[in-house]
């Protein structure tokens, strides 16, 4: 870190290591005075104004300023942007301003509102000043609802009794009702209801308009030139343009010409495409590609000829949605900010899956101008609901029995395939043709018919939508597939939210990981899943906590920025009573944050600082009147129910890896003498960890479904910002690591102690609990296994795996996954499927070489829970997919997760399968040398 932001850092953060608790702060008043003063970072900004008041009356034009309640501080703050602070119980060092300035401005009427809106703004971490300078018309209409909404509800809710107002924040089981709103209180029960209606925009009944439908010309734009685009002097620069419907490419894609020139290039040509304007679907979207097209040489070794060839190099990519949110066709110019970070594998190097949103950083950002013609004098919209059904040339139902078996065999054996099985045009013809069969023997193969729909046909569409009314509802685990990204036609998206309704808030809040990041699938904000997360979340606040979380998390990314500050702006607005409870949250890991980079500003500048006196330094910062009055009664952003009441100051540490985690331990009020702890993270990214806990959570459910329990710990994880967050601490638990380097005075020898883990269960359980333990460490060992093997978790050692004194073994730390496996000079690390060590065998076995009973049984769980796995191989793949466009290092094609398909031996008899499995069963047993040599190097390497 620059000696600059040092000092900055420093400034405002309490004093801890080395600081002073005054600071000198320059204040502007309106009267053009300026003022310098030395204030306390601890003070508020209602104390300072006092202070700054008292002060001004000794300086000109004192009287000009009026009455001291009329004006608000305001200040750049770190996200450089203005700021005005309208929450004056704010303490200085919780603003912390990006330069020690505050200037002094009259505050505007409204204060309520303002204030609210400044609480939102700190809150969401975008200030809501910042929405409003978007100029943007559908921004204004969605805020403009949710207000609406929001003032609704609040009369709803003040409306509630006491009892009601509580079962409704606290309860973790209300049930979320239909979508018309209202507040209905009965027995036992309480009901919130939000009022969000359907975002289907139909013209009004003046507008004179052109239906799509009418208009036979074919779709054209104009390419008009590139601006900062960055490219060799020597390249000629092209663009290519899709027109795509989820991944499927709408005939072929447009090429401009070459281009030549420096950073900017001037095509001004038309883009033609070869689909008529009436069978463009709704949600098409526009795709464009920027590359340079460079001559390179190739010699050829056998005849020692030299030939040349076109090399593409891409540049920048972008997209955009053909109709707008209202339904209208775009017309006139507009200009796209584009984006240079390329996935792999790209087609043509269009990325349809990307986001629709222009680069908000424009000024490094290459800009494509394009130009999209009118058809007609009238605006061109998008047909309405009612419309689409009319349209229906679909008269005649088929019968599959009319057809014969070899029919009804083919489309069986064709519906039953996993979700990444692609389907060819015969196989998608056929689908389509039984479309009715379809929905009375295979209604949860709906996503594969969707497949098979011509969407660049406008009466096929229709069809589609007028059988849609009529499939039968499916589960909600079925329905998740159909938020993807292959399935964009909003009715199709309409259709699976409705099925969602039949979730349980805790259902829901098992799948709401991959809920919050398809929203980045929804070209508009105003759509069936935003508004039934927002009115699941305001009737749970349990949920509520979640997506508030899950959307903070990536306020950092431009991409979803502003549609994520929207949905958590609606939120606030829904649920002001949970503002505050969130609001000390976000203020709580910001001390700690502030606190880890003291500490790895203090290993910077000292590094013969002694580990003892930055702890020390450590502990003073977290004694502060300011800390601990954050830090305490605090509900856990982990788990909104558990309260974490004060800090244990004594206790607490920094851990030694490389990014200084802060493990913070609190004392617990419920459970006297106990304590609770949890692990700060700075500088990691837990996305990953956070998905895979989340599967080991479902697959834990899904075998209690089964009757089989397997004592899974799903411990808490959660991302809270651009690479932090936080995970608990599981108590009463130890590393394979520690456990068997106590037990041996040689780190090389302690990995071949295989009585070392069965006496510390000894230890730890004395007597006849001791039975009980090794059941547990049974169970556990063979559900992580299993999981651990389908998952593909690699990088696994004997410091992240961990058992509890009651014996139930749990894996940790899931940097590496879907088979993507650590290697050393080329090799891996890694060559056994799963962990399945002599030592783990001796406790299974009770100490007792020829206990082949006890070990069966543990062979016969490992294949019972595959089992059960596989019958939901479908769900797993869903989720995962769902995750595509997240960011997550290990998964970023449909690639990564083919490894799910083959672990699972999807596509096979579950004869073969068990086969497969056992084989990797025994190969696990046979290298588990292997293991150990790889655990006695990690000891060596990791002797503390």
């Amino acid at each position: 870190m620059p000696p600059a932001m040092t000092d900055l850092l420093d400034l405002w953060v309490e004093p801890g290591l080395d600081g002073d608790d005054q600071v000198t702060v320059d204040f502007l008043l309106p009267t053009g005075v300026y003022i310098k003063m030395d204030v306390s970072r601890q003070s508020s900004l209602q104390c300072i104004k006092q202070m700054l008041w008292k002060q001004a009356q000794g300086y000109p034009l004192f009287t000009l300023l009026g009455e001291m309640d009329s004006h608000i501080f305001e200040c750049v703050n770190q996200a450089a942007v203005h700021e005005e602070l309208e929450d004056e119980s704010r303490r200085l060092c919780d603003v912390r301003p990006f330069l020690p300035v505050l200037r002094l401005i009259a505050r505007n009427c409204g204060r309520a509102e303002r204030l609210l809106d400044s609480k939102i703004g700190v809150l969401i971490g975008k200030g809501l000043h910042e929405l409003d300078a978007l100029q943007d018309q559908e921004v204004k209409d969605f805020r403009s609802k949710m207000q609406r909404i929001s003032e609704e509800n609040m009369q709803c809710v003040h409306m509630m009794s006491w009892g009601e107002w509580l079962q409704s924040c606290f309860s973790p089981q209300i049930e979320a009702g239909p979508v018309n709103g209202y507040c209905d209180g009965s027995e036992g029960e309480v009901k919130i209801i939000m009022h969000y209606s359907e975002s289907r925009y139909r013209p009004t009944c003046t507008q004179v308009h052109t239906c799509v439908w009418e208009v036979h010309s074919q779709f054209k734009i104009t390419l008009v030139k590139g601006i900062k685009v960055n490219a060799e002097e020597t390249a000629k620069v092209q663009v290519r343009a899709g027109l795509f419907h989820g991944t499927e490419l709408l005939g072929k894609v447009a090429v401009s010409s070459e281009s030549s020139g420096r950073s900017e290039h001037v095509w001004n040509k038309a883009l033609e495409f070869d689909l008529s304007i009436c069978d463009i679907p709704r949600m098409s979207r526009l795709c464009f590609a920027i590359y340079a097209v460079m001559d390179k040489v190739k010699k050829q070794k056998s005849t020692k000829s030299v030939c040349l060839f076109k090399a593409l190099y891409p540049i920048a990519w972008v997209n955009t949605m053909v109709f707008d949110y209202r339904g209208q066709m775009k017309t006139g110019d507009i200009t796209l900010h584009t984006w240079s970070s390329f996935p792999d594998e790209l087609e043509e190097m269009l990325n349809p899956i990307g986001t629709i949103q222009t680069n908000p950083y424009r000024e490094n950002a290459t800009a494509l101008h394009v130009r999209f013609p009118e058809y007609s004098p009238q605006p061109v919209v998008f047909p309405p609901f009612d419309k689409v059904c009319t349209l229906n040339y679909d008269g005649m139902q088929h019968d599959i029995q009319h057809r014969g078996k070899k029919f009804y065999v083919e489309l069986k054996e064709i519906m039953e395939r996993d979700p990444l099985s692609q389907l060819c045009e015969n196989e998608k013809d056929l689908i389509w043709t039984l479309r009715y069969d379809c929905r009375e023997n295979f209604p949860q193969s709906l996503p594969k018919l969707l497949l098979s729909v011509k969407w660049s046909k406008h009466e096929d569409m229709a069809q589609l939508q007028a059988l849609l009314q009529i499939w039968p509802k499916l589960s909600p685990r079925d329905a998740l597939e159909l938020l993807d990204f292959n399935y964009p036609d909003q009715y199709v998206r309409e259709y699976a939210v409705n099925c969602l309704q039949d979730m349980s808030d805790e259902e829901l809040s098992q799948y709401l990981l991959q809920l919050v990041q398809v929203l980045r699938y929804e070209p508009y904000y105003d759509c069936a899943l935003t508004r039934f997360l927002l009115r699941r979340a305001q009737a749970n606040r349990k949920i509520g906590h979640f997506l508030f979380w899950h959307l903070r998390s990536e306020m950092h990314m431009p991409a979803v920025c502003v549609q994520f500050a929207l949905i958590l702006e609606a939120y606030c607005r829904c649920s002001v009573p949970h503002i505050e409870v969130l609001k000390k949250q976000v203020e709580a890991l910001s001390k700690l944050k502030a606190v880890n980079e003291l500490i790895k500003l203090g290993t910077i500048k000292t590094k013969k600082m002694k580990e003892a006196q930055l702890k020390d330094a450590m502990m003073k910062c977290l004694r502060q009147t300011g800390f601990i009055e954050t830090l305490s009664d605090l509900h856990s952003p982990l788990d909104p129910q558990v309260l974490l009441a004060g800090v244990n100051v004594e206790r607490c540490r920094y851990m030694d890896s490389k990014m200084k985690p802060l493990w913070i331990v609190y004392n617990n009020k419920l459970l006297v003498g106990d304590t609770m702890g949890i692990i700060f993270k700075n500088g990691d990214d837990l996305r990953q960890d956070m998905l895979t806990l989340q599967i080991l959570r479902l697959m834990d459910i899904l075998w209690k479904e089964a009757n089989l329990d397997l004592r899974i710990v799903p411990y808490g994880c959660l991302a809270t910002g651009d690479r932090t967050g936080l995970i608990e601490v599981v108590s009463y638990s130890e590393t394979i690591a520690n456990i068997q380097k106590n037990s041996s005075n040689m780190a090389a020898a302690a990995a071949f102690n295989k009585d070392a883990l069965l006496n510390w269960l000894k230890d730890k359980n004395p007597g006849d609990a001791l039975e009980k333990a090794i059941e547990e460490f049974t169970l556990s060992c063979a559900g992580y296994c299993v999981a651990t093997y389908v998952l593909g978790i690699g990088d696994r050692h004997s410091d992240n795996i961990m058992v509890r004194s009651t014996g139930q073994l749990f894996h940790i730390d899931f940097g590496h996954i879907l088979g993507n496996f650590k290697s050393k000079f080329g090799i891996k690390r890694e060559r056994v499927p799963f962990i399945l060590t002599h030592d783990f065998i001796h406790v299974i076995q009770q100490g007792k070489t020829g206990n082949t009973e006890k070990f069966g049984s543990f062979r016969q769980n490992c294949e019972d829970a595959y089992l059960i796995l596989r019958k939901n191989g479908n769900l797993f793949i869903t989720l995962f997919a769902l995750m595509l466009t997240a960011g997550l290092p290990e998964l970023t094609s449909v690639k990564d997760i083919q490894y799910l398909k083959d672990s699972l031996a999807l596509g096979k008899t579950d004869e073969d399968a068990l086969k497969q499995f056992r084989q990797k069963f025994d190969e696990a047993l046979r290298e588990s040398w292997t293991t150990k040599v790889n655990w006695m190097a990690h000891n060596v390497a990791h002797p503390s």
